[in-house]
């Protein structure tokens, strides 16, 4: 209960009321009246933006509702812009826990005393985050690595303010129509799976070593060694990388670095991720990205922190990359019918009237030259747009739009005349040829080569009894449609009987009433002494066929 004050009291400091729409809370008077005059509106909102309050307030509450208001920050396709655009300013640098707790926790997990393990650690954190502390060491006197280490005790307050979370969503879902379109329970549950995630460092561990395997000796990208024998659920030692932060620009051209090279490296970092290895670092926010400058004619990329990662189906890849080429060649109506084909726009959906509104959010976005084209917010419109045919945004595609938004807008502050498609048109149109025609054609028999020649043998013997199966199959289907004849015709009499009943209950029911009237009105005539028990009678007996009717 301390903690709700807490949570209401700042919520009405900053003047979150503003965020709702008062007209919009009409069907709800009480709540309405009780907003309208409530003292918190004596306390003047100042001249901060909405989306300034709502990250002062956030930042005020503290790791959970920072770390939760980052990743609302990436739905942008339910998210106003100017909310948006602060909440992913939100950073969660809080002040570090002591050395004293953070060793005692590392070398209960690793089963030894730091000195013994390392032959030099370092007592000053080196990051201190919302959910873990860093720390950087020395193996064998040479390896340089960090040792990142879970804050105790961070379990019990994410369980808690998530359940204080869990029931501000549902409340404000009830009552605020604005909380109802954002979906703010389904955020909420997608947010509890993602921070549990990154509360196991095995998870992280595990992560980091399949990307890192993914990207061996590459140009594109490096991703740090893990050290599995000293890593545990809430422990992970990872090879220390230096490299220049991704967002000091200064620093890279003071290196010279080539800043057209690193910005479509990393759109084709990007490509490769999603559609050749379907494992893509989903939190690739300027934080975790270095860049490796020994090279300034050739840089790369070093990521870090891979606790969030994303992937998807065969199906939702196809859905991207022939969204993506049907936006590139303006056709509109296939956009529209990939949309009913996946089975996220329902199957009845007017396809013209799609068409008409998918072509409204594209064609202001051709109007541009082909190089300031953005995908990233056509993507979002798009999501935005399809919600109102009723879709519901797929989560895998959430966590996709984000690492998106992220990888265009860092190219674009590289290398402000960075052509996306120039990188992506030839990209995807080589990943859909190899999946569509005859090239996709024999790599999928060269697939299932072995099953088929291990029952070659068995063929003769297969088409033999093919026909035999196909009658048995056909004998199946005409008893089906018989036995659904006789249900039809019974269905079709006991409709009529049921019908029969409800004439007869309903007539008896009327001449009850007819008579009881009667009764009460000529009370002292000779039909009054029969009139009673006939009306009553009449009435039970209508009531019992119209209940078996």
């Amino acid at each position: 209960m301390k903690r709700l004050i807490y949570i209401l009291w700042v919520a009405a400091r900053y003047r979150l009321d503003t965020l709702i729409e008062l007209d919009a809370m009409r069907s709800h008077r009480l709540l309405h009246w009780a907003l309208r005059f409530f003292p918190h509106r004596l306390i003047r909102a100042g001249k901060l933006t909405k989306g300034e309050r709502l990250k002062l307030a956030l930042l005020e509450l503290g790791p959970v509702f920072i770390k939760f208001g980052q990743m609302l920050s990436t739905r942008r396709d339910i998210l106003p812009d100017e909310l948006a655009h602060q909440l992913s300013d939100l950073q969660d640098n809080v002040p570090p826990f002591p050395n004293k707790i953070a060793i005692d926790l590392i070398e209960t997990q690793l089963g030894g005393s730091v000195s013994n393990i390392f032959s030099n650690f370092e007592n000053t954190p080196i990051a201190s985050a919302s959910i873990a502390q860093v720390y950087g060491a020395t193996l064998n006197e040479k390896d340089q690595v960090i040792v990142k280490v879970v804050r105790p005790g961070i379990q019990e307050t994410i369980k808690s303010d998530l359940n204080m979370l869990k029931l501000l969503a549902k409340k404000a879902e009830k009552y605020v129509p604005m909380a109802k379109q954002l979906r703010l329970k389904d955020v909420v549950l997608d947010y509890e799976a993602t921070i549990y995630d990154e509360l196991d460092m095995l998870s992280e561990a595990r992560n980091t070593q399949k990307l890192r395997d993914n990207f061996p000796d590459s140009s594109l990208l490096y991703v740090p060694k893990v050290y599995w024998n000293l890593t545990s659920n809430q422990v992970i030692t990872m090879e220390r990388i230096t490299g220049i932060p991704i967002g000091n620009i200064t620093e890279l051209h003071k290196k010279q670095v080539d800043m057209k090279v690193l910005a479509k490296k990393g759109v084709e970092t990007f490509f490769t991720q999603v559609f050749v290895d379907n494992f893509f670092h989903a939190d690739m926010h300027p934080g975790n990205i270095f860049v490796d400058a020994t090279n300034p004619r050739d840089p790369s990329y070093i990521a870090v922190d891979c606790a969030i990662i994303g992937s998807l189906t065969e199906e939702d890849q196809n859905y991207v990359a022939r969204n993506l080429l049907a936006f590139l060649n303006k056709d509109f109506q296939a956009i529209a019918e990939l949309h009913i084909q996946s089975g996220w726009i329902p199957a009845n959906t007017n396809i013209e009237e799609f068409t008409a509104v998918i072509r409204s959010v594209c064609e202001p976005i051709f109007a541009k030259p082909l190089a300031e084209i953005a995908f990233g917010p056509f993507l979002v419109n798009l999501f935005r747009t399809a919600q109102k045919f009723g879709m519901e945004v797929q989560p895998q595609l959430v966590l996709l739009q984000k690492t998106l938004l992220y990888i265009e807008g860092l190219g674009r502050q590289l290398y402000p005349q960075l052509d996306l498609w120039e990188t992506a048109k030839p990209f995807m149109e080589t990943w859909m040829s190899e999946r569509v025609g005859p090239a996709a054609t024999l790599k999928s028999f060269a697939r299932y080569a072995p099953v088929l020649l291990k029952k070659l043998p068995e063929m003769p013997a297969l088409l033999a009894n093919a026909g035999q199966k196909l009658q048995d199959i056909e004998d199946r289907i005409v008893q089906q449609r018989i036995e659904l004849d006789i249900l039809k015709k019974e269905m079709v009499k006991e409709e009529k009987r049921s019908k029969r009943r409800r004439l007869i209950g309903t007539s008896l029911l009327m001449f009850s009433a007819v008579i009881l009237w009667w009764t009460l009105t000529e009370s002292f005539s000779s039909l009054g002494d029969t009139g009673l028990p006939t009306g009553l009678i009449s009435a039970i007996v209508g009531m019992i066929v119209l209940s078996r009717a």
